[in-house]
């Protein structure tokens, strides 16, 4: 009963893991962070140094111990660990938490992600303090945001420019007929 308490206090986060930028959208205040997927790392020790912007600013200008990295190719996590630290840092910088309670999450991924993809987004949201976490279609999230009636027996086209891959899909009745992605990273 306290969990679901807790749960009722814990802010609905929208999350979009993009190749180059990474948003979050809270319900209420709008897009509260735009800022590159990008992570410094201290490789003795494994400390997250800076997270966005500030990595983006290191980037050539670190000494050996440090690394940046951006966890994400194709639009998808390519390294677990980084991405989960990168997620925590992010929500960290957006809000502060009450203890024990989690966030609902609603997490934008591209169309041809696989199971296997699907799972490392959902153990990263978990690893950063998720709650509950739907994944949801880039295409999709850009059409209903959009105001498209994707619940129409009609076909929409939708094209998904991102900084790191371009998305191009037609959507009916709540579903993606077919899709296409290219990558720019």
């Amino acid at each position: 009963m306290l969990g679901r308490m807790l749960d009722a206090l814990a802010k609905d986060v929208a999350m979009d893991l993009g190749t180059a930028n990474t948003l979050i959208y809270l319900k209420g205040k709008g897009v509260v962070l735009d800022e590159p997927s990008m992570i410094s790392i201290d490789e003795d020790t494994g400390r997250v140094l800076a997270v966005g912007n500030e990595a983006k600013n290191l980037a050539g200008r670190h000494g050996r111990h440090m690394r940046i990295v951006r966890p994400l190719r194709d639009g998808v996590i390519h390294d677990i660990d980084i991405a989960s630290q990168m997620i925590r840092q992010f929500l960290s910088l957006v809000f502060t938490r009450l203890p024990f309670s989690r966030p609902k999450m609603v997490i934008a991924v591209p169309t041809g992600v696989t199971s296997i993809e699907k799972r490392a987004v959902l153990e990263a949201a978990d690893m950063a303090g998720a709650g509950r976490v739907h994944l949801i279609e880039e295409p999709m999230a850009a059409a209903i945001g959009n105001g498209l009636p994707v619940d129409q027996p009609m076909g929409h086209m939708v094209v998904d420019i991102g900084g790191g891959t371009t998305e191009v899909a037609v959507i009916s009745m709540f579903t993606t007929v077919c899709s296409d992605t290219w990558s720019w990273i």
